[in-house]
């Protein structure tokens, strides 16, 4: 049978793609956030009704897990391909830009809870934020290099925003919501 438990980390390491370090390194911190992340992504998925937000979802997880290799391996073993550029940062733009023209955004500050795939999403939304405070600390800092983390962090969480407000209106919260609030 396989173990899904090695023992090395019982003093508190763990590995980086390249390097051992201590489990409350930042890098650590951080991927640890994006993989909150993907968790939270896929409870809004599994919640979610639709077709159109699920596979967008399914697209932001596997990006996050592309960004958290980037973040792992040290500098010297990355291999091609597995740094965040700025070509992800521009689909991101696009994507959300295309969503903004499809969905109206509320007036008012918006109060999650609309449907439960949508509160999961603004859920998502916060812990992105989250990482993105600690990528800026870390970018700052120059314990990572590469800007365009923190960039398509940024826009992610503009992403998440609009998403969550994408599918609140294909189930009808929007029209609700707005004649609450009047």
């Amino acid at each position: 049978m396989r173990r899904l438990y090695t023992r090395r980390g019982d003093l508190g390491e763990t590995d980086l793609l390249g390097e051992r370090v201590a489990k409350d390194d930042p890098r650590i911190d951080l991927i640890g956030e994006l993989d909150e992340t993907t968790s939270v992504l896929g409870l809004a998925r599994s919640m979610s009704k639709s077709e159109r937000g699920n596979q967008i979802l399914i697209d932001i997880q596997r990006d996050l897990y592309r960004v958290m290799a980037d973040l792992a391996f040290v500098t010297d073993t990355r291999p091609p391909g597995y740094e965040t550029s700025a070509e992800w940062v521009e689909r991101i733009e696009t994507l959300t830009d295309q969503l903004t023209s499809e969905v109206e955004l509320p007036r008012q500050f918006v109060l999650p809870g609309e449907t439960q795939a949508s509160a999961a999403l603004d859920v998502a939304r916060a812990v992105v934020r989250r990482a993105e405070r600690q990528a800026v600390h870390l970018y700052r800092t120059k314990v990572i290099t590469n800007e365009h983390v923190v960039g398509y962090l940024n826009r992610l969480s503009s992403l998440l925003f609009v998403l969550a407000r994408f599918v609140e209106a294909e189930q009808g919260a929007h029209a609700e919501q707005a004649k609450q609030s009047t």
